[in-house]
C-alpha cells in the first residue's frame, strides 16, 4: 500500500478507533483517516475521537445483561473503548457511564500514543480498493456516502422509523393467536385482537403520547410506507384501524368472529424468538412506548428488546452484502464497522470495529478469518448483520439473539445469567487456545 501502510481505517469514532487499535496491537501499521477537526458532521462538536453524542451511558454494567455481556467479551479482546471507559467512568448505579470529554480525550490519547497508528486529518471521498475498514458512522459525509452508494448500490439506506421488537416468550398467547389474513401463506403472524372499547382506549393514549423531538438535521420526509403510527393515528380515529390494525381476513378463535382491530407481529429472526409490531414504526419516547403498547391485548407483560426509533441513519442492507466478519463480500479486504452495518448502540458499534480490525489483521498475516464463537453476543451481532432478512433493520445487543439454553429456565434473571456465563466461557476457551490473536 502507498506510504508503506498495510491497512487504513476511515473514521475515528468508536468503531474506527477499535478497528485501528486491533490492527496496531497485532503488529499492523495503520493509517487512521478522520475528517475532524477540519470538518464536522451536524451532530459532532468535540474535536476528540470516539465522541459520544446522544448519551454518556454505555448501558448496563451487569454481565448478566445483553450489553453487559458484550462489554465483558470486548474486554477479553482488549477493547480500547472499555479501557478508556474504565478510566473515565462516573457514578451511574448499575450502568457504565463516562465523562464524555474525558472519555474522548482518553481514547484520543491511547490512539495517538500507539506508534503503529498515524492519524490523518482529511475527508475520505473515494471508495478504497483494499485493506480498509470503513467506520464513518450514521452521519457519513455526503461525498463519501455517494461513493459508498456507487459501490454498494441501493443497499445504502436512510430510514425514518422502525418498529419495536418483543420476545416471543413474553407474549400472552392466551389472548393472541397465530394466523395469516384469509389463511394465506400459513399462520406466520401473531395477532393481538381488540374489541371496540379496547381499541378506543388504546387510540386515545396513542395520539396523546409524547414523542421525541427531532434535531434540525433529522427533518426528513416521512414516506407513507414508514409513517410513524402515532402520526398516522392523528389523521382520524379509524386511520390505523384501516391501516396497520385492520382486522380483515382474520377470525379470533376465542369468539369465532372478526375482531374490531388487530395488531400483528411478525418474526424478526428465523428462530422465532423475536417479533416486531408490524406497521408500528414510531417516534414515541421509550417509556411512552412501553406504557402505550403494553395496552395491546397479549402484550401487557411484553419484554421490549428494542424500542421503535426515528432518526436519520445511514446504514447498509448488510445481509448479502457483508459477511460475519463485516467484510464486503467479494472485495479485496474492505470492511465496514459501526452503526452503518446495522448494529445499534455505542457498545455494539465499538464491538463491530473489534471484529473487523481483528479479522483484517489476521488476513494480512495469512491466517484464517476470525468469526466469534456461537453463543457469544459478538457472534449474535455478526449473524444478525449477515443473515438473510427481507425486513432488515438495525439491532442492538439482545439476549433474544442468542441460541437458547439446553435446559429451560423460567426466571429471566437466572436465564440471562446462564446465557452470559455460557457465552463468556466459550470465548475464554477460544482465547486460551490462542485462536484470537494473530
Amino acid at each position: 500500500m502507498a506510504n508503506g501502510y498495510k491497512a487504513s481505517v476511515i473514521g475515528a469514532g468508536l468503531a474506527g478507533t477499535e478497528a485501528a487499535w486491533q490492527l496496531a496491537r497485532n503488529g499492523i501499521p495503520v493509517r487512521l483517516i478522520e475528517m475532524k477537526p477540519n470538518k464536522y458532521s451536524p451532530a459532532h462538536k468535540y474535536s476528540g475521537f470516539a465522541e459520544l453524542v446522544c448519551s454518556n451511558s454505555l448501558k448496563s454494567a451487569d454481565p448478566a445483561s445483553a450489553c453487559g455481556m458484550l462489554k465483558e467479551e470486548m474486554r477479553m479482546l482488549g477493547s480500547v473503548t472499555m479501557a478508556a471507559a474504565e478510566k473515565t467512568k462516573v457514578a451511574a448505579g448499575g450502568a457504565l457511564a463516562v465523562d464524555r470529554e474525558k472519555f474522548s480525550d482518553e481514547v484520543t490519547r491511547l490512539i495517538n500514543s500507539e506508534p503503529l497508528i498515524e492519524v490523518v486529518s482529511e475527508e475520505a471521498v473515494s471508495f478504497p480498493e483494499s485493506d480498509t475498514v470503513i467506520a464513518t458512522g450514521p452521519l457519513t459525509s455526503d461525498k463519501f456516502a455517494a461513493a459508498i452508494k456507487e459501490k454498494c448500490g441501493e443497499t445504502l439506506s436512510f430510514y425514518d422509523a422502525a418498529a419495536p421488537i418483543v420476545t416471543f416468550d413474553s407474549i400472552d398467547m392466551t389472548k393472541a393467536f397465530f394466523a395469516a389474513r384469509y389463511d394465506k401463506g400459513g399462520a406466520d403472524y401473531i395477532n393481538c385482537p381488540m374489541n371496540k372499547e379496547e381499541y378506543e382506549r388504546f387510540y386515545s393514549e396513542l395520539v396523546n403520547a409524547e414523542s421525541v423531538p427531532l434535531k434540525s438535521f433529522e427533518q426528513l420526509t416521512v414516506y407513507e410506507g414508514c409513517m410513524p403510527v402515532e402520526v398516522l393515528a392523528k389523521r382520524g380515529i379509524d386511520s390505523v384501524r384501516y391501516g396497520c390494525m385492520k382486522p380483515v381476513g382474520l377470525i379470533d378463535p376465542r369468539t369465532g368472529k372478526r375482531p374490531y382491530a388487530v395488531v400483528q407481529l411478525r418474526k424478526e429472526n428465523n428462530e422465532g424468538r423475536m417479533y416486531n409490531l408490524v406497521g408500528f414504526q414510531t417516534n414515541l419516547r421509550f417509556p411512552e412506548q412501553k406504557r402505550v403498547f403494553s395496552m395491546i391485548p397479549g402484550l401487557e407483560n411484553a419484554e421490549f428488546i428494542r424500542y421503535g426509533v426515528m432518526h436519520r441513519n445511514t446504514f447498509l442492507n448488510s445481509p448479502g452484502l457483508l459477511d460475519m466478519t463485516y467484510m464486503l463480500i467479494g472485495s479485496n479486504r474492505v470492511y465496514f464497522a459501526g452503526q452503518m452495518t446495522g448494529v445499534e448502540g455505542y457498545v455494539e458499534s465499538a464491538a463491530s470495529g473489534i471484529i473487523a480490525g481483528l479479522d483484517l489483521a489476521r488476513k494480512l498475516c495469512g491466517k484464517d478469518s476470525f468469526i466469534p464463537p456461537e453463543g457469544t453476543m459478538l457472534y449474535a451481532l455478526s449473524k444478525h448483520i449477515s443473515t438473510e432478512n427481507q425486513n432488515f433493520q438495525p439491532m442492538g445487543a439482545s439476549m433474544g439473539l442468542l441460541p437458547p439454553l439446553k435446559e429451560r429456565i423460567k426466571d429471566k434473571k437466572l436465564r440471562y445469567a446462564a446465557l452470559s456465563e455460557r457465552g463468556l466461557g466459550i470465548l475464554a476457551d477460544q482465547i486460551k487456545r490462542k485462536e484470537v490473536s494473530v
